[in-house]
């Protein structure tokens, strides 16, 4: 059962990571580089982000559980279980507030027939603090992958 649990643990870690950086960085620019549509590109990143917020708190479910199985309150102490728990935060807020705020603006500019400098403008503002959010969780999961390949779990 304690390599099946590793295994997972290996597993959640790599899922989320790897979805931050390969959708992130590649997928999503590749989106908006090569479909014409950018309201559509626009639309097919959001659900991406969005997936990888809901794998990223799953993920940080199960981490969080086995770094507290596997060592106890001594865990608390640990820096991998305050990563997890940082980045948990970081796709929490990009999934129940960046997200929605920023889909309530595209569809305001959608009623208004186009972006009317105001919506425009609070949509850059959001979408520049949500890619600085995510450049930070992305950041953290690397130094997360680092603090688990030492073999402190």
């Amino acid at each position: 059962m304690r390599r099946l649990s590793e295994a997972l643990y290996l597993f959640a870690i790599t899922l989320w990571i790897g979805d931050l950086w390969v959708i992130g960085y590649l997928v999503a620019p590749v989106l908006f580089a090569n479909l014409g549509d950018r309201q559509l590109a626009g639309m097919v990143a959001g659900k991406l982000f969005a997936l990888i917020g809901w794998i990223g708190l799953g993920a940080a479910a199960y981490l969080f559980v086995f770094l507290l199985a596997r060592h106890g309150l001594r865990a608390l102490r640990a820096a991998g279980l305050w990563l997890v728990l940082l980045m948990a935060a970081l796709a929490a807020a990009q999934l129940f507030g960046i997200q929605p705020l920023m889909e309530q603006l595209k569809l305001a500019a959608v009623a208004q027939e186009a972006m009317a400098s105001v919506t425009r403008d609070r949509f850059a503002t959001w979408h520049g603090i949500s890619s600085i959010v995510y450049l930070i969780q992305s950041l953290l999961g690397l130094w997360l992958l680092l603090w688990s390949g030492r073999g402190l779990r």
